[in-house]
């Protein structure tokens, strides 16, 4: 499975991610919660965990809007 972790997703803002993890609390929040969901979404296709379709859809739907939060935070 592609990695969607945010390094992978924007190479081009590595550092302007770092900075944001430490100095933007809510920026904190949101990369964490993207982290945990991507992870989720990938043990679910090694088939280490179990989940409907209508699940998965909805963890790939979240995903994306975080990414979407992240990426306009990241352009200002």
């Amino acid at each position: 499975m592609e990695k969607h972790d945010l390094l992978h997703e924007f190479p081009e803002l590595q550092d302007k991610i770092h900075e944001l993890k430490v100095s933007d609390p809510h920026f904190r929040k949101l990369f964490d919660e993207y982290h945990e969901l991507e992870h989720q979404i990938h043990r679910i296709h090694m088939n280490i965990e179990v989940a409907t379709d209508t699940a998965m859809k909805e963890l790939k739907t979240k995903l994306l809007f975080l990414k979407d939060q992240m990426y306009a935070l990241l352009q200002n």
